[in-house]
């Protein structure tokens, strides 16, 4: 039965690793019919890098305070405001960009507020909006790597520093953070670097054209497959040396288990911790107030072709889902070398390289929009298959440790295995998995945005087209539509995956 499982495990590794690495080989073969590149694509690899490490140096300095304050302090509403730190990851990127551009646009709340006082506006747009866009999307996921440092500090060191009047910052703080900053840092500056929606909506022009943009711009209006392969090519490889310096500064931890006490700082000046836990709420909360606040008005008067969009939308949604659901459980059921290697090089090429590759591949014996949303719904379960295996290897690794010897006296093997011991005894990591997969999918704006047509649109694309057209009513409907769907789709998954007798 195990050797079944393994090889079962293996096929599917091997048939993930076909999928990523065909359209990354197309690409690379295409990028050698390119000519030298241009001043402009110099210009798109240097302002990729310098956003990307910008960004992650400021949200990563952004969020010690910010964890530091909420380590200190318990106040009602706390869970709450961890919830919302946690919106960010799953909120569809269309729509925060929407929000921000209401809060800092030129008709934004902000601008309406300095208008009065004679100050002079300001602009969302070019390399301010990109990193701006990008902290609030990463800001979240920073703190939460360094809340979880800092739980993982036992409570008796706390103690313990303060009976001996030792500098509590330099022997307990400053190691956890020398430890998860580094990593934080080269995650959220991946994610920065593989950024295509935040440089189309608030990007553009020459000095804020990343190397996501420039692909689309050479496939969609210029035809150049060569020049968007090199870029693609160039891409991949800043990806693979940003991949593996996060391997090596992963360190080993710092502190020794405790007995179990709370983690909980020594307190801090009240003002700076409420100062500073209010402006990081404002921040995150105000652009999803004012998608809700424009949207309301707008969701019941919208176009047929919105509807038809989310419609399209929520197929895509649950047939990556469902993909990504099955090659990953196969995968994280065998684990081994082959099923590591398989699920991290998704990380390597973000959806709009890997449809680029995809494109390449098809446009000679098919059109490419022709099988446009099958190749949206192929790359998101790809992009996903990273998230969803990390999830669910351990859980799947923790119930075989426990029970699977008991399953194998019992003669459980194949689909009865799973159906009697690891889906139920795993459901809740199954059902996390499952819904954080159909919301980014739900909310994607990548690969379709090179293969659709008006016909196929999705309702990320839908939006952006709106906006792009100046109908910010319809985009503002479309943009809570958007929201209700990703986050219903995220609740109905993750709620169905818990114990019911929990």
């Amino acid at each position: 039965m195990a050797h079944r499982s393994r090889a079962l495990g293996a096929a599917m590794a091997l048939a993930a690793l076909a999928l990523v690495l065909g359209p990354l080989a197309a690409v690379g073969l295409w990028a050698g019919r390119a000519g030298m590149p241009t001043p402009g694509d110099w210009a798109a690899f240097r302002f990729t890098l310098w956003q990307a490490a910008a960004s992650a140096a400021l949200s990563c300095a952004l969020a010690v305070p910010l964890a530091r304050a909420l380590m200190r302090r318990r106040f009602p509403g706390r869970k709450a405001f961890l919830s919302l730190i946690g919106a960010p990851f799953i909120l569809p990127v269309i729509v925060a960009i929407f929000g921000l551009v209401a809060i800092f646009g030129r008709n934004g709340w902000i601008n309406a507020a300095l208008a009065p006082l004679g100050l002079p506006p300001l602009s969302i747009y070019g390399p301010q909006g990109v990193i701006l866009a990008h902290v609030f999307f990463n800001l979240p996921l920073a703190c939460r790597m360094l809340l979880s440092g800092y739980a993982a500090i036992p409570g008796e060191h706390w103690r313990l520093a303060e009976a001996l009047s030792l500098p509590r910052f330099r022997f307990l703080e400053w190691p956890m953070l020398r430890q998860r900053l580094p990593g934080a840092a080269l995650l959220i500056f991946l994610i920065c670097l593989t950024s295509f929606a935040v440089a189309l909506t608030l990007g553009g022009g020459p000095r804020a054209t990343t190397m996501e943009l420039a692909i689309y711009q050479a496939l969609r209006f210029e035809f150049d497959l060569g020049k968007a392969a090199l870029m693609a090519v160039a891409q991949c490889a800043v990806c693979l040396a940003a991949l593996g310096l996060a391997g090596r500064a992963a360190l080993a931890p710092v502190a020794a288990p405790g007995l179990g006490l709370q983690a909980r700082l020594p307190p801090g000046p009240l003002w700076l911790d409420a100062g500073v836990i209010g402006l990081a709420g404002l921040f995150l909360a105000l652009p999803l107030a004012a998608v809700v606040a424009s949207g309301a008005t707008w969701i019941f008067d919208l176009p047929p072709t919105i509807w038809w969009a989310a419609l399209r939308s929520i197929v895509v949604a649950l047939a990556a889902t469902a993909l990504a659901m099955a090659m990953a459980l196969v995968m994280a059921r065998a684990g081994g070398r082959l099923a590591e290697v398989a699920a991290a090089l998704p990380l390597s090429a973000s959806s709009l390289v890997t449809g680029t590759g995809i494109f390449i591949i098809l446009f000679r014996v098919i059109r490419p929009e022709a099988l446009a949303l099958p190749a949206t719904v192929l790359v998101n379960a790809l992009v996903a298959l990273p998230f969803a295996y990390r999830i669910l290897r351990p859980a799947l690794a923790q119930v075989e440790a426990d029970y699977g010897r008991l399953a194998d006296q019992l003669g459980l093997g194949g689909l009865r295995r799973w159906r009697l011991m690891l889906v139920p005894l795993a459901r809740g990591p199954i059902g996390f998995a499952a819904g954080l997969i159909a919301a980014m999918a739900m909310g994607d704006l990548g690969v379709i945005a090179l293969f659709a047509s008006q016909e196929q649109q999705t309702l990320p694309l839908a939006m952006s087209r709106a906006m792009g057209a100046y109908r910010m009513g319809e985009a503002a409907g479309a943009g809570l539509l958007l929201v209700l769907l990703a986050f219903g789709m995220f609740w109905i998954f993750d709620r169905g995956g818990r114990d019911v007798r929990a």
